[in-house]
């Protein structure tokens, strides 16, 4: 059969009338021609035609090319190969999960953190009290109203002060210290009294002498030279010896304002009572002194 085949073929070769082509669509294709290049000198040297020739070397204007004028990708326009050569990398963004969102600051909850916290500048400081904590002391301080034009009494009640065996007693303390402070600030525009009520106050819940004078130094300038008298009332045998402790650490102008008062009754003759709060502990500690001029006080 193959020999057959091969017989076919060569008789059309043989033919005179052969096409020299097939036919394809009624058109015939023409032959293909072959293309010689052109001689070559590969060598070094600058005669004509090698490599290094001038006209070899010569471009010609339309290839000079600015490189500062070449259109460079910038960032955005960076290929992301996530997911590219990876099956499952279609679903890489579906199969992340969601970040979860920043949960709204209510106005509520941010008068539940004004509560919580107080910021305030204390000597051109800013520091922030934990109002939580001293919240069962805050009492320590308070305004007894106006004596003279408008001058401030100020009221501090030591009973109110923390006992020294209570949990966290010094941040408690750093905190209430901070408090008094900023609300002396506050409560005081011009001349000014402190009454410090000393009495049922057990010797666990008197300050400490570092405690007092820190608050002396910290008080400002203004707030020393406006405070026209420091009232103790109640003195103890204790607080005589701390103040007797500290005198070297005060100005003598400061020392002079102070003043020992023995009873309510004695404290009403320097000052309006009206708005001066007294606790029912030191009410309830002139009637075990056998004080007769408590009841005047209610």
């Amino acid at each position: 059969m193959m020999a057959s085949n091969k017989d076919h073929t060569d008789g059309l070769e043989n033919r005179p009338d052969a096409p020299s082509s097939l036919e394809l669509n009624g058109a015939s294709i023409p032959p293909r021609k072959k293309l010689v290049a052109p001689p070559m000198n590969v060598s070094l040297d600058r005669s004509e035609g090698s490599l290094l020739s001038d006209d070899a070397l010569d471009t010609g204007d339309d290839l000079d090319i600015n490189v500062d004028e070449l259109d460079t990708p910038d960032e955005a326009d960076s290929l992301e190969f996530n997911g590219i050569g990876d099956p499952q990398g279609s679903n890489q963004e579906a199969d992340r999960e969601p970040s979860e969102a920043i949960p709204e600051y209510s106005a509520e909850e941010e008068r539940q953190d004004a509560k919580l916290w107080r910021t305030v500048v204390i000597g051109e400081q800013e520091h922030r009290i934990d109002m939580k904590c001293i919240e069962s002391y805050q009492r320590v301080i308070s305004h007894g109203g106006y004596y003279g034009d408008l001058n401030a009494i100020i009221v501090f009640a030591a009973c109110f002060l923390p006992d020294s065996n209570c949990d966290d007693y010094h941040y408690v303390m750093e905190n209430l210290f901070l408090y008094v402070i900023s609300t002396l600030e506050l409560m005081v525009a011009e001349d000014y009294m402190i009454v410090y009520l000393n009495g049922a106050t057990p010797r666990r819940r008197m300050p400490g002498i570092g405690w007092m004078k820190k608050c002396y130094h910290m008080i400002d300038r203004r707030l020393r030279k406006n405070l026209k008298s420091f009232i103790i009332v109640h003195p103890s045998w204790f607080i005589r010896t701390v103040l007797g402790i500290i005198r070297p650490f005060i100005s003598s102008k400061f020392s002079s304002k102070i003043k020992y008062v023995n009873s309510l009754a004695e404290l009403r003759q320097l000052i309006p009572m009206e708005y001066v709060h007294i606790p029912e502990s030191i009410i309830k500690y002139e009637e075990e002194k056998g004080i007769k001029t408590f009841a005047c006080m209610r």
